[in-house]
């Protein structure tokens, strides 16, 4: 069984700012992250139901996201890839072919 979330960014009631609804395509539990602080912690949480492997997260977002919120939430992702990189000591992600 292969463990694949679903976030998808999506902007809130008011359209002022973005929020991420994390999904577990397993059991099809939802929540809507409203930070990247929350994501990460909701991620941690819905992945130690499988032991901390997750095989796949796919990424989507609504047609209405503005632009600068999805740089926003890319800078937040490169930070806190960073900040995991320099705790582990290694990429997160490895080049097969390098």
């Amino acid at each position: 069984m292969a463990v694949i979330f679903e976030s998808c960014v999506k902007l809130n009631e008011e359209k002022t700012a973005w929020c991420i609804e994390l999904k577990d395509t397993v059991d099809d539990r939802v929540v809507v992250c409203k930070s990247l602080e929350e994501y990460q912690e909701q991620m941690k949480e819905l992945g130690d139901d499988y032991g901390g492997n997750i095989d796949q997260v796919i990424w989507s977002k609504d047609d209405d996201v503005p632009f600068h919120f999805m740089d926003e939430i890319r800078q937040g992702m490169a930070n806190i890839q960073a900040e995991i990189e320099e705790q582990l000591g290694e990429p997160l992600i490895k080049n097969e072919g390098n």
